[in-house]
């Protein structure tokens, strides 16, 4: 048997068409690359398909043939087909000088010049609870009369249509979408596009553009603040919102433990690269107060949070409690802040968003180092 290579697995996507163009998949452009690796029962595919996140859905019937007919091929053990926004960079001009195509790249301007302040609310793993915080912190903004948004950048993972209740899609007018209201705020997640159990299977351009397109062709009006619900760790989402918003600055939710306080710090570090300043730093899940006793304990520990927050030089903004009704709230899509405002949960948020609050407005965030711009 011919074990299979790139090129006759691309004759064989010769038999998939394109709807738009009407033409093969490789004579349309769309076989961005073909990945060919031994496997313990034949060859592992993965194929890159081109495509925009405007078209994506339609794409997604054409992937999942391309798929199968790659993995019914001999000698194929696994085939993977991928929908990505990825391109090769043209070669550099002749005498170019600069940047890798030859030429500086041209600044875009910044996204959300009606917002007056945005704060994304981030962590430097998952599991910390970090959207259940950026849920109940929006929330408690818009209490406060202000003129809130909240934004959901985790492209992989988005949360906000459960948290929040939502289930529906935007209003599309003209070019431009229509955030969802909710609670008093204006919301967006590319979450309410898809639905809830699609994997989003994209590469990091697809990413960037479609956070891009969720800030620039959503009408959101002016703002008083933008709370942003930031994917955890530290990749593409991070260094895409730093290089296409004024970011007034970032929150860090950790839990008490020594491995997520270590997270935490990568994730202040990041911000100080990007030179996004840092607000402070929040304890989640700081302690458990049994509902029927009242005895106290501290699962994770305790004050970790406000340990490292001294360590770093940054402001330690306060504790949230471990209680199983921010829990069933959140579950429930009904915001404990809202549906709870006199509850100990809902308190230990409005105390965080006022002092997120006089940060945004007094401008004593931690200032960060010299910025990083990655072109």
């Amino acid at each position: 048997m011919i074990e299979p290579t790139p090129a006759s697995l691309r004759e064989v996507l010769r038999s998939v068409t394109d709807p738009a163009s009407g033409k093969d998949l490789v004579a349309a452009g769309l076989v961005d690359g073909i990945e060919v690796r031994p496997g313990p029962h034949g060859v592992l595919v993965q194929v890159s398909l081109l495509t925009d996140r405007a078209h994506a859905q339609a794409m997604e019937p054409v992937r999942q043939q391309a798929e199968k007919l790659l993995a019914g091929q001999p000698g194929v053990q696994n085939a993977a087909a991928v929908l990505t926004a990825h391109k090769a960079p043209a070669a550099p001009a002749a005498g170019g000088h600069g940047h890798a195509h030859g030429r500086p790249a041209a600044e875009k301007p910044a996204l959300l010049q009606q917002v007056r302040h945005i704060v994304a609310v981030a962590s430097g793993k998952g599991g910390v609870g970090k959207s259940t915080v950026a849920v109940n912190l929006a929330v408690a903004l818009a209490r406060q009369g202000l003129k809130v948004g909240l934004l959901d950048a985790d492209i992989y993972g988005p949360s906000l249509p459960r948290m929040l209740g939502l289930a529906r899609k935007p209003e599309v007018r003209g070019d431009r979408m229509i955030p969802l209201d909710a609670w008093g705020l204006k919301a967006m997640s590319i979450g309410f596009l898809v639905d809830e159990g699609t994997a989003m299977v994209w590469r990091g351009p697809m990413v960037m553009g479609a956070l891009e397109q969720m800030m620039g062709q959503v009408e959101w009006g002016a703002l008083d603040i933008m709370i942003v619900d930031m994917p955890p760790g530290t990749g593409d989402a991070q260094l895409t919102m730093a290089q296409r918003v004024t970011m007034t600055g970032a929150v860090i939710v950790s839990t008490p433990q020594d491995i997520a306080l270590l997270d935490a710090r990568r994730g202040v570090k990041m911000f100080e690269q990007t030179r996004v300043p840092v607000l402070g730093l929040v304890e989640n899940m700081s302690f458990f107060c049994c509902p029927n006793c009242g005895h106290r304990t501290e699962i994770f520990g305790h004050g970790g949070a406000r340990a490292e927050a001294a360590k770093l030089g940054a402001e330690f903004l306060g504790e949230i409690p471990l209680l199983l009704d921010i829990r069933t709230a959140a579950d429930a899509g009904t915001p404990i802040v809202a549906s709870a405002p006199d509850s100990e949960g809902a308190r230990a948020y409005a105390l965080l968003a006022a002092r997120v609050w006089d940060k945004v407005q007094g401008g004593t965030a931690k200032a960060a180092g010299p910025r990083i711009v990655i072109s």
